[in-house]
């Protein structure tokens, strides 16, 4: 009798770990300042109904406790709705929730030493403004950059300098992986981000202040996808 040969079928998120091009069209960052009165995994439920497929976990001021109840929340969610999640900073975090990846600035532990701790799958991303940092943290292992502050921002006051069109272009130009553009993104810049190479936005304030976060989503995520 001959062998069976059992082929597994790779699961939504390992597909789309494949394909981050698509994944990061639209990155959701969370905030629990912007979200209120509303809670944040409400939000985050609506923009996934909207149509995002990556999520990212930034709620600064919270405690561990805190980070690890909501991300359990959005793990779910995101499982549910087959979109990744990210965790800001937190690797610890990021791999006790079984997140798909991390996001890392210039401040946090190094990316080399994140890498090689993490499985091969994990997905990392790194905030970079300048062509010279994206370059040596893709070369460190990054898989995706995250680029701003692309136009002036209140909801992150260290963000640093605003770039523009120019800075961003410089960044895309220096790299080989997906290319965020991030920092005062609305739906009617959109297009201006993606004229110069980007692959996709993330978004704060968008989707977490909008009274209709799941129209706001769709909105954005049409947008992205006409363009």
């Amino acid at each position: 009798m001959g062998t069976l040969n059992l082929v597994t079928k790779p699961d939504s998120n390992t597909l789309l770990r494949r394909d981050l091009t698509s994944a990061l069209r639209l990155i959701v960052i969370t905030d629990h300042h912007l979200a209120r009165p509303r809670k944040v995994v409400e939000i985050v439920e609506a923009a996934l109904l909207g149509g995002a497929k990556a999520i990212q976990l930034r709620n600064k001021g919270d405690t561990a406790n805190e980070l690890l109840k909501t991300g359990k929340q959005l793990r779910d969610l995101t499982r549910a709705h087959e979109a990744l999640l990210f965790v800001n900073d937190r690797v610890d975090i990021a791999l006790s929730i079984e997140a798909d990846g991390v996001h890392l600035g210039p401040q946090d532990p190094p990316l080399q030493d994140v890498r090689r701790i993490v499985p091969d799958e994990f997905i990392i991303g790194f905030s970079a403004d300048n062509p010279d940092l994206a370059h040596s943290a893709v070369v460190e292992g990054a898989n995706y950059i995250g680029c701003g502050t692309i136009y002036p921002t209140s909801t992150k006051p260290d963000a640093g300098d605003v770039i523009g069109m120019s800075g961003l272009r410089s960044v895309i130009d220096a790299v080989d992986v997906p290319v965020i553009a991030i920092g005062g993104i609305t739906n009617n810049r959109i297009a201006e981000v993606l004229a110069v190479g980007a692959t996709g936005v993330a978004v704060a304030s968008a989707i977490m202040s909008a009274s209709d976060a799941m129209q706001a989503t769709y909105s954005m995520c049409t947008s992205l996808e006409t363009r």
